[in-house]
């Protein structure tokens, strides 16, 4: 299972590089203050996530648990739904001077994918750990 959230993880961290990369090819001033500090303060939970994860530290699941899921619905509600708020930097409807193109999506959904499988498997390692307490706790 340890080894699923390093691929999770993996997969997540190449759509975080690819989104970023997009992000410097788009342009950082199409994005609201909002979006950029979100952005960047989810980036650097996820970096943090990256290197417990590979690091293989004691406390990887639990911030891969906390991080995982949050950050998926997140960066699908900025990417993928249509403009709602200072929150926004919507892919749907975009002006052609946004330079969204099939790209941003697949990068983004990556990103999203990954994410969510790692906060999904984490959530399991963390069943399963506790599981195992109360089976082992158990006269």
């Amino acid at each position: 299972m340890e080894r699923a959230l390093r691929y999770a993880t993996g997969l997540y961290l190449i759509g975080l590089v690819a989104h970023t990369i997009d992000h410097l090819r788009r342009g950082t001033g199409v994005l609201t203050h909002h979006v950029f500090w979100a952005g960047n303060l989810s980036t650097l939970a996820g970096v943090i996530t990256v290197a417990l994860v590979f690091n293989r530290h004691r406390l990887a699941p639990v911030m891969a648990a906390a991080f995982g899921l949050p950050v998926a619905i997140g960066v699908a509600a900025v990417h993928l739904l249509p403009h709602w708020s200072v929150f926004s930097d919507a892919f749907p409807g975009a002006a052609p001077a946004l330079k969204v193109e099939p790209i941003s999506y697949v990068v983004v959904i990556t990103e999203i994918v990954g994410a969510a499988l790692t906060g999904i498997i984490a959530m399991r390692i963390l069943l399963r750990e506790r599981q195992l307490q109360e089976t082992t706790a158990q006269p």
